[in-house]
Parts: structure tokens; C-alpha cells; sequence
């Protein structure tokens, strides 16, 4: 007989309860963590104070692995800060827009262009946007085009990267998961794996191509761009229509370079080192988050030193800017302790076995991938956190997924993809917010115009997860993006039209 029975199950149900209505992640994980501990010490006040903080906080804290990642996640929000800062990004995306001569290329580059931000989600919108409101602007395209085209990128194209912050924030949560239930598998090799079942996160990107090519909308956003060609005929139907032919100012070389050179020296080293590691002793862990420091360490180097050549900035001022970038990764640290904790505790109390116990037979291990996708999407836009989403579900789905016999690969990318779409749609989610802020477009028409869009993408992705839970191969991603085309090739005919301008400015 399982020892602590429902109660077992109180500490996670408080956690995703109190995520939910409170919607501050760290709040509903400190409490988790305190129930738990009440209930492993016969709730006795004092004891479960001392179980909370030592046998749980501080004993993840203090984990040689813990402080590793902690220590990677802060190094690497130093190195984006400072690329931000350098005006090494803003170049970057400003020199994409040299190529724009048609509103279909403006909103393939603004895509192309967030692809291209991929080491920041929040960066992305604020660094991109800007520059693409003038040109979307010349087109007659509303700003909620703009935002839904940076909100669908930055995200999605972050969480495939595994060697950037949201990638080390993922490892800890997934190598946590994994010494719970005894496996050995290194976290970098598991994240690998899981990629290609990353079906939300390409779709979604996959998505904006096929809106774009189709020079049709639907729904809220078909709304938004007839609202804002009316008002364009309104207030500017006298003023001079100018095609764009270039960037809206001369791009300077040696800014570019600031983007390029850093970026470069991170790129060759990660390349290399898990080269030689793998080559020598194979690549662990530890060689992983090794190379991700040293890497990210020199590429902020390179890009002070560039700072100081090209803009005269001091390397005082560049180590305070690298420093302020690792301090805004605090919350993000202490999100990820907590979560360590919640998963100690609820090992602590066997939360698993005694789940697995009662689902017993009744949910075949083919449809917990599908049921988890759903239940992170359902706490991520409830929270609008992914990353908390992440913590709380990593924690609970890992251990009852391998109890049942479910696939590791597709219950983490079960978990990712939940925790994405969520945040994808979610009001109070900060990426959405700053894609607002990127395209200054009212944030509740991003939503509900984006929202229609995401919902499509969400549906192809719940039947990606029932199809691989009995198929489990790669391929099912390209069955997904065939099912993606067909369904917003029949939403479009059903309910779209062309309501954007034509393809030449007048």
C-alpha cells in the first residue's frame, strides 16, 4: 500500500492550482514545496520548515550539476545582453531589410529575420519590430500582421536551439526528471532526441510561410487588416506612396560586424569543443555545460573588445552591461531551484507511483503524450509562463510517463510543446506583451488575431501527438506539416480573403 496515499498527489494539484489562479509560478512553487514537506513530516510546522529548506532548497542548490546550469543560464543572459546592447542585432535585422520590394517579402523577412534572432525570445520583438513598422507600414499591413509574426517566431525558434538559454533551462529540468526515475541518459543526447518531436514549435513556424504565401487572412486578423486599410484610405488617401527600396538608413559595416564576429566565435567554439570531446571522452554533461560557458564567455569578449574598437566603449562599462544581462536570468534561476524542489519533494512522496497506480490500465501509455500536450496547454495559458509550465509539468509527466511505460522523447516534447502553445496565445505571457510592444499594436487584437491562427496549429499538433503515441518515428512530422497545409488551405478558402494591398506600394 502506497504510504502517503491522495495526499501524494495534494503538492503538484496545489502547485498548477495556485499557478493557475494566481498566475506567479514562483509563488504557487514555494507553497508546493511547503505542503509537501508538511505532509512528509506529519505536518509538523517547525520540522516541515527544516525539510523545506535543507532537505529540499538547499539540497538542490548545492548540487554540483544545479549550480552548473545556473551558472550557464547567467552566462549566457550576459552575452545577449551585451549583443543588444552593441546595436550588433539591431544591425543585423536591419540589414534584412534591404531585400523588401513586396509585402509578401516584407513579412518573409520580418520571419526570416526572427529566425535569425534566435538566442533571445524576448530580445527577438523588441530588436526586429521596430525596424519592420515603417515597411509594413509602405504595405498597408497592420501592425497585428507584425505581431504575429514575431510572437510565432521568437519562441518556437528559441526552444530548438539546444546550446542557448532555453536549452540549459530544459537540460536541468530534464536531467532532474531523469536521476528521479534512475535513468542515465545525458540530458544534452535526450534534448537531441526530442527535436523532432517538437511538432508545435515547427509548425508554428511552418505557419507563417503558409499565411504569408497565401495573401489571405481570416478571422480577427482579416478583421484587423480591413480596419487598418480603412482607416489608411481615411487619413493618407492624398499622401505620396514611395515603394522602399533599401534599408531606411545606411547599414554600417563595422555594426554588422559586431553581430557577425561574436556570434561566429560562440558558434565555432560549441562546434568544436563537442568535437574534440567526442572524439576524446565523449560528450557528458559536464562537457556540455563546459562548452557552453567557455563559448559563450569568449563570444562576450569578442564582442566587448568590438564594442571598444568600433563605439569606444570601455571594458568596464561592457563587464557592467554583461553583468546586468546575467542578473535579469535571477527569476529564471530561482523558478528552476524551485522546480528542482517541487521534483525532490514529490520523489520524496512516490507522487508517481501512487499516479500511476490509479490510472492503472485506464490511459494507455500511446495517449499520455497527447493528454500532456493538452494539460500544458491549459496551464501555460492560464500562467502565460512557459518556462513555468515547463517546471511544473517536467516534474510530474517524467516520472508517471516512465511508470506507464509511455516514450521518454515524446512525453518531454509532450511538455514543451503544451508549455509553447499556451504562452503562444496566452494574454498575460511577457512574449506576447513585447510583441505588442515590438509592432505598437494593441495587445488584446494581437491576441485574438493571433489566436486564430495558433488554434489551427495547435489542433494539427494534439493529432501529431495521438499519431506518434502509436507510431513513434520522425516521420510523423512530416505527415503534421502535409495535415498544416491542408487545413489552412481549406480555413482560407472557407473563410479567408485577400484583404491585404497589392503586391506594389501606390
Amino acid at each position: 500500500m502506497h504510504e502517503f496515499g491522495f495526499l501524494a498527489l495534494v503538492p503538484p494539484l496545489l502547485t498548477v492550482v495556485l499557478a493557475v489562479y494566481s498566475r506567479n509560478v514562483i509563488l504557487a512553487l514555494a507553497l508546493g514545496i511547503a505542503c509537501g514537506s508538511l505532509i512528509l513530516t506529519d505536518f509538523r510546522p517547525f520540522d516541515a520548515l527544516l525539510n523545506a529548506i535543507e532537505a529540499q532548497v538547499l539540497d538542490e542548490i548545492s548540487r554540483g550539476t544545479q549550480a552548473q546550469v545556473i551558472l550557464v543560464i547567467m552566462v549566457i543572459g550576459g552575452f545577449v545582453k551585451l549583443l543588444e546592447v552593441s546595436g550588433g542585432a539591431r544591425a543585423f535585422a536591419r540589414y534584412m531589410v534591404t531585400a523588401v520590394s513586396t509585402p509578401v517579402k516584407a513579412q518573409l523577412l520580418a520571419w526570416l529575420s526572427g529566425l535569425g534572432i534566435f538566442f533571445t525570445d524576448s530580445g527577438n520583438s523588441l530588436i526586429i519590430g521596430p525596424l519592420y513598422r515603417s515597411v509594413f507600414e509602405e504595405f498597408r499591413l497592420c501592425r497585428e500582421k507584425l505581431a504575429y509574426i514575431l510572437d510565432t517566431t521568437s519562441s518556437p525558434i528559441s526552444i530548438l536551439i539546444p546550446f542557448i538559454g532555453w536549452g540549459a533551462y530544459i537540460m536541468g529540468l530534464i536531467e532532474q526528471a531523469y536521476q528521479e526515475v534512475g535513468l542515465t541518459e545525458n540530458a544534452f543526447s535526450v534534448l537531441v532526441k526530442v527535436i523532432p518531436y517538437q511538432f508545435y514549435a515547427f509548425l508554428a513556424l511552418l505557419s507563417v510561410p503558409i499565411v504569408v504565401l497565401s495573401k489571405r487572412d481570416y478571422g480577427p486578423m482579416l478583421t484587423a487588416q480591413r480596419k487598418y486599410l480603412q482607416e489608411w484610405s481615411t487619413v493618407r488617401a492624398t499622401a505620396a506612396r514611395v515603394v522602399p527600396t533599401g534599408a531606411p538608413e545606411a547599414l554600417s559595416a563595422d555594426r554588422l560586424q559586431v553581430f557577425l564576429a561574436p556570434l561566429g566565435v560562440m558558434l565555432v567554439l560549441v562546434i568544436g569543443l563537442f568535437i574534440w570531446h567526442g572524439i576524446h571522452e565523449g560528450v557528458t554533461s559536464i562537457h556540455i555545460r563546459s562548452t557552453l560557458v567557455i563559448a559563450y564567455l569568449s563570444a562576450s569578449i569578442t564582442c566587448a573588445a568590438m564594442m571598444r574598437y568600433y563605439h569606444g566603449v570601455t571594458l568596464g562599462k561592457s563587464l557592467t552591461v554583461f553583468v546586468e544581462g546575467a542578473e535579469k536570468l535571477v527569476y529564471i534561476s530561482i523558478v528552476l531551484v524551485l522546480a528542482w524542489s517541487l521534483s525532490s519533494v514529490t520523489n520524496d512522496l512516490r507522487t508517481a507511483e501512487y499516479v500511476s497506480s490509479l490510472i492503472g490500465d485506464a490511459v494507455p501509455a500511446a495517449l499520455f503524450p497527447v493528454l500532456v500536450f493538452i494539460l500544458g496547454s491549459v496551464i501555460s495559458l492560464s500562467t502565460g509562463s512557459s518556462y513555468g509550465t515547463f517546471a511544473i509539468l517536467m516534474a510530474i509527466a517524467v516520472p508517471v510517463g516512465f511508470d506507464l511505460g509511455a516514450s521518454m522523447y515524446l512525453t518531454i516534447a509532450a511538455v514543451l510543446s503544451g508549455g509553447l502553445i499556451g504562452d503562444h496565445i496566452s494574454p498575460i505571457s511577457d512574449t506576447t506583451v513585447l510583441a505588442s510592444v515590438g509592432a505598437d499594436c494593441n495587445h488584446i487584437s494581437h491576441v485574438t488575431t493571433q489566436s486564430a491562427y495558433a488554434a489551427v496549429t495547435g489542433v494539427v499538433t494534439a493529432f501529431a501527438y495521438l499519431l506518434a503515441g502509436f507510431f513513434e518515428t520522425p516521420m510523423v512530422l512530416g505527415i503534421a506539416v502535409l495535415m498544416l497545409l491542408g487545413l489552412f488551405a481549406v480555413v482560407m478558402r472557407l473563410f479567408g480573403a485577400e484583404a491585404a494591398a497589392p503586391d506594389t506600394a501606390v
